[in-house]
């Protein structure tokens, strides 16, 4: 053999070397062989991961990079990967990298202080409506207005009836026959009169008469002509009807007085803090610097449907009346509640219908758990069911955690019989599909237009590969 013919003979046999070695390193098994011995799984669409291709490339619906997904030497799913029962596994850099954080679940008792908003009214039982048993006609009104402060027996008015002169000449006659009789040792005649005397003395009281113009008449044994009409209670005068020369009917209200030495205080307290207000042993209200102990009443709370508040009545004394109606004061409501499982509520993911937290394992996987929630204070959150003392739970970091648990969970489930768009590879609900077309007897269902019009223009093409997929076993 010449020596061109064998240099021409090594320089093909290197050429086919390499060729060779180009090809098998490219084989699907061969390039699934990276990343430290882990091996490829399959691609996936990060934002379907039900779509699933065995080669690197580009998603054929959004055109995003496919990401790999690698398998463990050990056969379990490697880092970030979701197990059959939804936890993860991170590792120490991921963990960083998230800035994940745990803490451990302890008992404890909670004491908070709820503040409100209350404002001050009366005490309806201390109010007194202050009326006539007969028509009449005032002759004089005292100097009062509204907002003035009486005292008990303080003159109001003065009013003339002419049913007083018969009333009162009746009472006279009794005082008369009284004294009369003192000398004489008649008992039975005594007491006759002593009765005839206290039934002349109530009928001038249940006319109107007051009890000290019913002493002065039996002193002076003179006939009052203007009756006097005074205050029963010591209070702020709230209502005032009175003038000279007013023709009144019987019952009608001429002035209305509050005693203002114990009032209400109604506090608005909204749905979140209603039942540790009504929890509270008693509350504390404050105006102008001053403090003043109340008591929570046991009347039933009403509901405000301007202001959408509970209104919880508080029962306090008014130690020099520093409190008047209508003022706005500060409510506190001390509460202290029973040791119990509390977290932070950043720990607790709430997708309105459940609330999750991430517990880890003793294996360092992140298990979601469902848990049941009770009272809410400041930062902190009770939880009534779903964890134990002891356990340790992601207190930071669990929205990103949540968020690759649910992108693994749907890259892990997408081999699960359903529908899917055939184009695309997302799995689909037959009745939230865009569309949906008939090609050889099959029904196909698809994501958007755009999935529709690329399946339209080729469809043996993927409806080739729908069927290569399921005699694969991939979709």
């Amino acid at each position: 053999m010449s020596i061109s013919t064998r240099t021409v003979f090594l320089v093909c046999i290197a050429a086919g070397s390499f060729l060779a070695g180009a090809w098998y390193s490219r084989r699907p098994e061969v390039t699934r062989a990276a990343s430290g011995g882990q091996r490829i799984l399959y691609y996936h669409d990060p934002m379907h991961p039900a779509y699933r291709s065995d080669k690197p490339g580009l998603a054929p619906d959004c055109g995003m990079q496919l990401e790999a997904v690698y398998a463990s030497d050990s056969g379990s799913l490697a880092d970030g990967q979701p197990v059959s029962t939804g936890s993860m596994q991170i590792s120490s850099e991921k963990r960083r990298s998230i800035g994940l954080v745990t803490d451990t679940v302890r008992r404890e008792s909670a004491r908070h202080t709820v503040h409100v908003l209350g404002r001050v009214g009366l005490d309806e039982t201390k109010v007194v409506r202050v009326t006539v048993a007969v028509d009449g006609w005032l002759r004089t009104t005292a100097p009062i207005a509204v907002g003035t402060i009486v005292e008990k027996g303080s003159m109001l008015a003065t009013f003339y009836n002419r049913d007083f002169l018969t009333a009162q000449q009746t009472y006279l006659y009794a005082l008369g026959t009284m004294d009369r009789l003192k000398g004489e040792e008649n008992a039975e005649q005594l007491k006759l009169v002593q009765a005839q005397m206290q039934a002349a003395e109530e009928n001038l009281e249940f006319l109107g008469m007051g009890e000290a113009q019913c002493r002065e008449i039996a002193r002076t044994r003179q006939i009052a002509r203007d009756i006097e009409i005074t205050s029963p209670i010591a209070g702020m005068v709230l209502v005032r009807n009175t003038f000279a020369g007013l023709r009144f009917d019987r019952n009608t209200e001429l002035v209305r007085i509050a005693d203002l030495h114990h009032v209400w205080v109604y506090a608005d307290v909204f749905e979140n803090e209603a039942a540790l207000a009504r929890t509270a042993r008693g509350a504390t209200v404050r105006c102008q610097g001053r403090t003043f102990p109340a008591h929570i009443s046991d009347t039933l709370p009403q509901f405000d449907g301007a202001t959408r508040a509970l209104k919880i009545r508080l029962d306090l004394d008014n130690p020099g009346l520093a409190l008047r109606p209508d003022m706005f004061v500060d409510v506190d409501f001390a509460v202290v509640l029973p040791a119990g499982i509390a977290v932070p509520s950043d720990a607790v993911m709430d997708s309105g219908l459940h609330k999750t937290v991430y517990v880890e394992s003793a294996s360092g996987s992140f298990e979601p758990r469902q848990v049941e929630t009770g009272w809410r204070l400041g930062d902190r959150v009770q939880i009534t069911k779903g964890v134990e003392s002891g356990e340790h739970i992601v207190v930071a970091g669990n929205f990103l955690l949540d968020s690759e648990s649910r992108m693994k969970l749907g890259a892990a489930n997408a081999a699960a019989p359903g529908t899917q768009d055939r184009v695309c590879g997302m799995d689909l609900d037959t009745a939230k599909a865009a569309g949906k077309m008939d090609y050889q007897g099959k029904t196909y269902y698809f994501c958007s237009k755009n999935c529709r019009e690329k399946f339209e223009k080729d469809p043996g093409k993927y409806a080739g590969q729908a069927n290569a997929a399921l005699a694969g076993g991939q979709p």
